[in-house]
């Protein structure tokens, strides 16, 4: 029996979780839960998993949780920051799957890595802001780090058993999001409803305006540095709409080993929770047939230089990718409340990262005040920008 925590339970991945726990009850206990502001549904999760310690966003998101009568026996943590460390370092939970959007869960990562616990990733933003704090703690601890985004995921598969001698590059799998194909131009005018269109995923609003500027893959490519310690020279991405071939790894003697499957978050989740075993799964077997063709296509950084920019940062490594990320969460809250525009993402991030100069970050507190910096010098850049509404 595997006991774990979920941080980020009423999100898409946290009840996706959820359902390979029910799938798998006689292998995984759920011992804690967190969650952001859905008071509602993680009342039923804990009336249902009866969790040993459960922890919420806010103080008024606990006030109304309370009220439901739905948490007799529960240990309530607290809010915020605080209450996702007490659960990930819960000392009954072997396993922690981070699936809470941001950056909140950074430090309760940490927590748990100090304590031994397996870290099964959700979530991109912890190893784009902390990377080389967060690896070099889990080598020193002796703990593994699960990726359960697919992509990362899929190459975990594919370099299962190799020696990193014979790999010569990663590639990482884009769908293009809703606007593939289209130029720069012809997205000037788009909303955050066309951008929450997501051709091939369900996912949370954030990653989901992410996966349409193909930001999302650039915080991809900088997870995959510090999982796989591959440079950024070495890793690739290349658009496949049809979201069947999940990514592929390039071997010394250019063979190329791909990982496929359905378009289900349960897979990477279950392999996670597995690992290094696999369990069956309760889901259809992909059909190659009826998935018929499979495109590959060179990204647009014209029209989409999110992508671009995640690369500078890479290539710049040190500070550069902390400031890239708080300036893309603040654009994007700013493009969901209909107060910037869609192509004005890629320029509150691009004028936030002109602004500074890269330089090292070994702490978590040097980090912390780097992203508090960039946050507030992207809103001072958006505010020029922002739309009349």
């Amino acid at each position: 029996m595997k006991r774990i925590a979920i941080l980020g339970s009423t999100g898409s991945i946290g009840q996706s979780t959820l359902a390979v726990v029910d799938a798998h009850a006689d292998r995984l206990q759920v011992v804690g839960l967190a969650a952001g502001e859905n008071a509602e549904l993680f009342a039923a999760q804990i009336a249902r998993y009866r969790p040993r310690i459960a922890a919420m966003a806010t103080g008024a998101a606990i006030d109304r949780l309370k009220q439901s009568g739905s948490i007799g026996g529960v240990t309530i943590a607290g809010s915020g920051r605080d209450g996702l460390v007490a659960v990930a370092s819960h000392p009954d939970v072997d396993i922690v799957l981070c699936a809470s959007s941001g950056t909140e869960a950074l430090e309760a990562v940490l927590a748990a890595i100090d304590q031994r616990k397996t870290i099964a990733l959700a979530n991109k933003e912890v190893l784009v802001m902390a990377g080389g704090i967060v690896t070099e703690a889990a080598a020193r601890h002796g703990v593994a780090i699960l990726p359960v985004d697919s992509e990362h995921n899929a190459i975990h598969q594919c370099l299962h058993g190799r020696a990193p001698g014979e790999v010569r590059r990663l590639i990482l799998t884009a769908s293009g999001g809703p606007f593939r194909g289209r130029s720069a131009s012809d997205l000037t005018a788009v909303t955050a409803a066309d951008a929450l269109r997501h051709p091939t995923w369900r996912m949370g609003r954030k990653i989901t305006i992410d996966s349409a500027t193909l930001m999302n893959k650039g915080l991809e490519v900088i997870e995959a540095r510090w999982l796989f310690g591959v440079g950024g020279d070495r890793i690739d991405v290349v658009v496949h709409p049809q979201s069947v071939v999940h990514s592929m790894v390039e071997l010394t003697d250019g063979s190329i080993i791909a990982q496929l499957g359905v378009t289900d978050m349960r897979l990477p989740i279950q392999y996670a929770f597995s690992y290094p075993e696999r369990w069956a799964a309760a889901l259809p077997a992909l059909d190659l047939v009826r998935a018929g063709r499979l495109d590959f296509e060179t990204p647009d950084t014209a029209a989409f230089p999110c992508l671009r920019l995640a690369y500078r940062a890479l290539d710049a490594e040190r500070s550069l990718p902390v400031v890239l990320n708080a300036a893309n969460e603040i654009a994007v809250a700013l493009f969901l409340d209909g107060k910037l525009g869609f192509t004005s993402i890629a320029g509150v991030i691009e004028r936030t990262m002109d602004a500074h100069q890269p330089g090292e970050v070994r702490t978590l507190a040097a980090v912390r005040a780097l992203d508090h910096w960039a946050r507030e010098h992207a809103r001072d850049i958006a505010r020029g920008l922002e739309l009349k509404v």
